[in-house]
């Protein structure tokens, strides 16, 4: 049976979600070696994820699917009166370590996959522009700058880059790989504690492509390029030396969301035709 897992974690200590080689700490790895100590599986249990989040990346909203054997699944229960998925929920916090926080444990309805049936990741980042205002409690989410940010010229420059389009100025190229993404939504605001929080939405993403928008935004907001720049590297389709790559610890995968249950097959099927522009 499949099940959906909802889950939380602080990046920093993590070489991002995807299992490496050599032994480096992942979120999968964590995860994926937890549910086969609970379960006394005898290999690590194979896991979905919505979002490949990567290394020093943050997430609230995190949704994996895993497949399960319905005995193995069973056997989390123990002698207790609890369903299979609230013995697994409580066995895993039991072992898992305190930078990954699981929020649920379900079973999946028909058609759900974690990754395919979503409709949209949201994520949001967070930069602080003003010394005087910077609290060093969260330095690990929140990127510094010392040059103060026009926010209302940034939110005018992402407004242009909205819609379905090839974004491969903004993506670290992957052989076979379409770039081709429907930003939904991209703007910027100043929050009550001084921050600068960027809203970034989008059916689905290819890597870097985040912080690099997040990049593209910056020389605007200083006053180094102009509103028109960010579509001027769309438009080019290759990466653009002046557009920086921002640092992972800003970034959070705050929701991602799926449709109904009825349509969650059709949504999958839809995902994994090819897009192009």
């Amino acid at each position: 049976m499949r099940l959906r897992l909802d889950l939380a974690y602080d990046g920093t200590d993590f070489h991002g979600w995807a299992m490496q080689p050599g032994g480096l700490r992942t979120v999968e790895g964590e995860l994926s070696a937890a549910v086969a100590t609970v379960l006394r599986l005898d290999e690590p249990a194979r896991l979905t994820v919505a979002g490949r989040t990567d290394a020093g990346v943050h997430a609230m909203g995190q949704v994996v699917h895993v497949d399960l054997d319905p005995e193995d699944l069973a056997s989390a229960r123990g002698r207790s009166d609890r369903t299979p998925e609230q013995a697994l929920l409580t066995r895993l916090r039991g072992v898992l370590p305190p930078d990954v926080v699981l929020h649920r444990v379900a079973e999946a309805p028909h058609g759900f996959d974690a990754r395919f049936s979503a409709l949209s990741r949201r994520y949001r980042y967070l930069i602080s522009d003003d010394p005087a205002r910077l609290d060093p409690l969260r330095r690990r989410e929140v990127v510094t700058l010392r040059t103060p940010l026009d926010v209302d010229a940034m939110s005018s420059a992402a407004e242009q880059l909205l819609g379905l389009r090839n974004f491969a100025a903004f993506c670290k190229k992957r052989e076979g790989a379409t770039t081709t993404r429907t930003l939904l939504r991209y703007d910027w605001r100043r929050r009550g504690d001084g921050l600068l929080e960027a809203t970034v939405l989008a059916d689905a993403f290819c890597h870097s492509m985040v912080r690099a928008l997040i990049g593209a935004l910056v020389p605007v907001g200083e006053g180094r390029q102009g509103i028109g720049f960010p579509v001027e590297v769309l438009t080019a389709r290759s990466r653009d030396p002046r557009v920086k790559v921002m640092p992972a610890h800003g970034l959070c995968l705050v929701e991602v969301s799926y449709p109904p249950s009825d349509a969650l097959a059709a949504r999958a099927l839809e995902a994994r035709a090819r897009r192009e522009e």
